[in-house]
């Protein structure tokens, strides 16, 4: 089984100094998606530590986004935003193709999806084109057969279920019409399987995105924001999936929670 998994690390520089390496070393991903890195290439491979292939987008401007996969598996190729100006120098967009034990070579993405701002028209109009050209680019990826993990933060809550306030955030930027509708062609028109809901389907969560502030965290106020999602294939092949949440709010490393899944691939 290869286990993937998903994590918005809010600083990878934080998140290694408040307990994530405890993290890897009890959950033992193959492979593991990082958003909001907000480091330089430099820093990425040292953070990590010794292991792992890594292949990074960073974004133009210090200290913002960030995303990369860290595989301990062999990554044969990748590629950021030079196919497509929604994510070039953005640091929102990483590809890796990567080969398994058993030869076989398929595609991870690490995406971090802007957050929206409902109150500004060009912060709204900017999220809804990212989402434009991911669709386009899973669509392309997809198009000669291969197994695609489309894993990240993308700041949409698709249904009631996937965020506790729902109601309090009807009109709210991540829990939009305009933002669902994207997910709902994903699934409903296009194939793809968001693997957590499909294995949790009549529950609420499980959230992986709780605020500091208040007690968010200890009330189990979340959001459910950051997938893996995965072509229809593969997802007959995905087990165990799960929200590493932490057991306290002060051993939390990050405000997200990793998402984690087993592939039999």
């Amino acid at each position: 089984m290869l286990r993937i998994a998903t994590v918005n690390v809010n600083g990878l520089r934080a998140a290694t100094r408040k307990g994530m390496h405890d993290w890897l070393a009890e959950s033992q991903p193959d492979v593991v998606t990082l958003q909001e890195v907000r480091a330089p290439d430099e820093l990425v491979a040292d953070l990590m530590g010794e292991g792992w292939n890594i292949v990074h987008a960073e974004c133009s401007v210090k200290g913002r986004a960030g995303v990369a996969v860290a595989s301990r598996l062999p990554i044969t190729d990748s590629r950021s935003g030079e196919h497509c100006v929604s994510f070039a120098d953005k640091g929102r967009w990483i590809e890796a193709d990567i080969k398994t034990a058993k030869r076989k070579v398929f595609t991870v993405i690490s995406a971090y999806a802007h957050t929206g701002d409902e109150t500004s028209p060009i912060k709204m109009n900017e999220k809804l084109a990212w989402f434009d050209a991911a669709t386009e680019r899973l669509t392309e990826l997809r198009a000669d057969g291969r197994h695609v993990v489309f894993t990240g933060d993308l700041n949409v809550a698709h249904r009631e279920a996937d965020l506790k306030n729902w109601k309090g955030n009807i009109g709210c930027a991540g829990f939009l019409p305009e933002e669902q509708a994207f997910f709902d062609s994903w699934f409903d028109e296009l194939g793809w399987v968001d693997v957590v809901r499909s294995s949790y389907p009549d529950v609420a969560g499980p959230y992986s995105w709780w605020s500091y502030r208040g007690k968010a965290f200890d009330n189990d106020a979340g959001w459910r924001i950051d997938y893996q999602i995965v072509n229809p294939q593969l997802a007959k092949l995905a087990s165990n999936a799960r929200v590493d949440r932490a057991p306290s709010y002060d051993t939390r490393w990050s405000d997200h929670a990793p998402v984690v899944v087993d592939y039999d691939i």
